[in-house]
């Protein structure tokens, strides 16, 4: 006989069952991801130092932190003053091994955030991705030895390459202070990993975040005295088409009106920020929401467009993420009779003022510290 248990125990009491059966499991995997990280600290398991300044952006969550827009931030700050490269893993991309961008490919090859990144920045980067982080530098060094800074995307939890700067990204919105490690909570590593980078960012912060706030959360981190704490906030632009039109018939949410409606389409680990924009303005707006990283499929277009016919309004208009877009424009499912209705929001990093201290500042102060830490060392051998 088969017992509907969600018909006879309450939310807390199946979560409290939920939660007894993932905590070994939680606790195998924190013991884990604990023994590997000791055995980096204490050299049983090596570290790679290069002599290019490699900066790390990384997080200790699963999901989305704002990697890429703050990845794009400091690639527009840096790219006149240095000859920057990016090295990202790809993820679901359906290649293999190293792979040096180049304007024939796709999001399938590189996956869709390295192509984001390339897309915007083709021409004034070098921009690779490979599983293993070390042979990657050692073939963009190989390839390009120009290059004098490589920025190294979600590197957090790659050990084997020793960064110069180690920056952590912190989300506003789900902090680690009571989260529990995988599968019981969303921490790739303990809150104690902290400890390890240079720089946190904390990330998708209200514009409006009080100077008290600010203070609890940096008490609360509890870092020490060489880590260099900052706030950013997420800003968004206006809609651009997904695909180039001649005559746009958005061009500014403020236009939306209450009779006009909207379908929001996400595939990306966080959605809610854009929904909760998108919400401000006068439009209706349905939600079609999808995994992170998700290549859209024929059956999905099938079933979008179904949902597409159904909005009630005068105008209809898709909006999608920049990284959605970049997936959809390449994709070869997507009806042609309806590039005209679909458009993507850019979404751009600000930081916060934070004690009169300047975010990239203190990056290239760091990057030139441990530079002239490197020639003093090699002046002296």
């Amino acid at each position: 006989m088969n017992i509907d248990l969600s018909n006879i125990l309450n939310k807390e009491q199946r979560k409290s069952i939920m939660d007894a059966l993932l905590t070994p499991f939680s606790w195998g995997y924190g013991g884990a991801v604990w023994l590997r990280n000791k055995a980096f600290d204490f050299g049983l398991l090596p570290q790679e130092e290069f002599d290019v300044p490699v900066v790390s952006v990384g997080n200790i969550t699963v999901g989305g932190t704002g990697k890429t827009p703050h990845v794009e931030y400091i690639i527009e700050a840096l790219y006149r003053r240095y000859h920057v490269a990016v090295l990202s893993r790809g993820y679901k991309r359906k290649t293999k091994g190293f792979i040096l961008a180049s304007n024939n490919m796709t999001p399938r090859d590189i996956g869709d955030e390295p192509y984001q990144i390339y897309r915007k920045y083709s021409g004034l980067i070098t921009l690779a991705v490979c599983e293993s982080r070390r042979k990657g530098i050692r073939e963009l060094l190989r390839i390009d030895p120009d290059i004098n800074l490589i920025l190294l995307d979600d590197g957090f939890q790659h050990r084997y390459v020793m960064p110069k700067v180690n920056i952590l990204l912190l989300d506003y919105n789900r902090l680690p202070f009571e989260d529990k490690v995988m599968p019981l909570g969303q921490l790739r590593e303990p809150v104690s990993s902290i400890s390890r980078c240079d720089m946190v960012v904390v990330t998708k912060c209200p514009p409006n975040i009080s100077p008290t706030e600010r203070r609890v959360i940096k008490q609360r981190l509890n870092l020490l005295t060489y880590q260099k704490l900052f706030f950013s906030t997420i800003t968004y632009s206006e809609p651009v088409p997904v695909f180039p039109v001649q005559s746009p018939q958005l061009t500014s949410l403020q236009w939306l009106h209450g009779d006009d409606s909207v379908l929001c389409l996400t595939g990306i680990a966080t959605p809610m920020p854009l929904v909760r924009y998108l919400r401000q303005y006068a439009a209706q707006v349905k939600v079609m929401h999808f995994d992170d990283h998700h290549f859209f499929t024929r059956r999905d277009f099938s079933d979008i467009f179904k949902v597409y016919k159904n909005l009630t309004g005068k105008r209809k208009f898709i909006i999608t993420t920049e990284k959605d877009a970049v997936r959809i424009m390449n994709n070869p499912y997507y009806p042609p009779v309806k590039r005209n209705c679909i458009y993507y929001i850019p979404m751009r990093v600000g930081f916060l003022e934070m004690e009169g201290t300047d975010f990239i500042s203190e990056l290239v102060t760091k990057i030139e510290e441990q530079e002239e830490e490197a020639n003093l060392t090699t002046t002296t051998m």
